[in-house]
């Protein structure tokens, strides 16, 4: 019997929780809408969606792009009746720590001097995870101000960077930063994280379970449908119509791995029907490029990041999506292309903790595959068994759009969200 199909839309969610949203919200992270970066497109969406509910919305930022530091955008301007506020900051960029850390202290001083004179008594201070610790900044400007914080952990520093081994700081210095972001994100009204093993990390740092809530990042479910392969304008223009696409969209940074693809990539090189296509940026797409060609695979396909508006044709180009995470990263960082993949309908073959967030909600879904960190070997039977079983890819892509739709659409989100400031009147 052939699986049902899923729904392509969500359920109807009401407009709004009984009753206004009354206090203005404020919102602080170094990026926002025209930049494209993972925490500026959430941030984005939802500051839009929220002022659309008539909340009034603020957004200090930096004047900057993720890719750009060059970048000079205006001062201040109304997106969208979002009102932004633009700082400045040192512009050294993301390639050295040392300028990275300059950009960040700069944006802390900046930020700051702009809260100061925008905060009012009663409003609601949502301090985001870009620069890291912001929300001990922020701690101290919503207590001067009378005001209410909020913290959204995107990822949780400085765990993240001991991890990647990119912390440049003493361990004391390390002690005493994580000792203060503890003490403001117990003494927030609430902390908002990405997933249960996140919520475990913070409650194993003693953070009071009442002040942690779940709210999973999301995809635009009205931008990203179910679209199908032959379709797809990318794949059609790099002529690889007629090929098995394994798919990678998005950051490949220091927080992912690739020797298991490489490897995977190296052992299916002998099947030209057989495309590994990456899509995006980041440190290790830059090496796995680099090492591709050192063993001269010919089953890779590198573009650059796809703008936003063409990124459900980009996502419809592949037959099935990698994700993948270091396992010592569980609970600080939940890969934020899970839910594009899933809005677009395909299954998704995540490659690290057997036993992680994705893994789980995997798993349960039963919306594709885990493979184990380093078996390279595994996840070539899993796209073997993929490629060969058409209709196991299509029941999966159907479930992953379903389960999309239940959990981790943006009009789910904007509802979580709007409860929140509404319980905070």
């Amino acid at each position: 019997m052939p699986p049902r199909a899923a729904p392509t839309r969500a359920e109807p969610i009401s407009a709004a929780p009984p009753g206004a949203v009354r206090r203005r919200v404020v919102f602080i992270n170094r990026y926002f809408y025209p930049d494209v970066s993972a925490t500026s497109q959430m941030l984005s969406d939802l500051a839009r969606r929220l002022a659309q509910h008539g909340v009034v919305v603020h957004v200090v930022c930096s004047r900057q792009r993720y890719d750009d530091p060059a970048a000079h955008l205006a001062a201040n301007e109304v997106i969208d009746a979002v009102h932004v506020h633009r700082v400045w900051t040192s512009r050294f960029g993301r390639d050295r720590l040392l300028g990275r850390a300059v950009d960040y202290a700069s944006f802390y001083v900046s930020s700051a001097v702009r809260l100061l004179w925008l905060l009012r008594a009663g409003d609601v201070v949502v301090a985001k995870t870009d620069p890291p610790l912001i929300s001990i900044v922020a701690l101290a400007l919503a207590r001067v101000r009378g005001c209410h914080l909020v913290n959204w952990l995107q990822d949780i520093f400085p765990e993240v960077a001991q991890h990647l081994g990119v912390n440049p700081l003493p361990r004391w210095m390390s002690r005493l930063l994580m000792q203060m972001r503890d003490r403001s994100l117990a003494m927030a009204h609430m902390n908002v994280v990405l997933g249960s093993r996140m919520r475990e990390h913070l409650e194993g740092r003693r953070i009071p379970g009442n002040r942690i809530c779940i709210i999973e990042n999301w995809a635009d479910e009205d931008s990203v449908a179910p679209k199908a392969t032959h379709a797809s304008a990318l794949r059609d223009g790099l002529g690889i119509g007629d090929c098995f696409v394994v798919a990678y969209s998005g950051n490949l940074g220091r927080a992912h791995e690739f020797e298991t693809i490489l490897a995977a990539a190296e052992q299916i090189q002998g099947n030209d029907s057989v495309v590994f296509l990456m899509i995006g940026g980041g440190v290790k797409m830059d090496e796995l490029r680099r090492a591709s060609e050192g063993k001269a695979l010919r089953n890779f396909r590198f573009l650059p990041y796809q703008p936003r508006a063409t990124l459900a044709d980009a996502l419809a180009a592949g037959d099935v999506h990698l994700a993948c995470l270091l396992p010592a990263l569980e609970g600080l960082i939940v890969p934020s292309k899970f839910y594009g993949i899933l809005a677009a309908g395909r299954p998704v073959v995540f490659i690290g903790d057997t036993q992680g967030e994705l893994a789980r909600v995997i798993d349960g879904a039963q919306c594709g595959a885990v493979v184990r960190l380093g078996n390279a070997l595994g996840l070539v039977a899993v796209l073997n068994m993929l490629r060969e079983q058409p209709q196991m890819r299509l029941a999966m892509g159907e479930r992953a759009r379903a389960l999309f739709l239940q959990r981790y659409s943006v009009t789910r989100a904007t509802r979580q969200w709007l409860e929140l400031l509404h319980d905070m009147d």
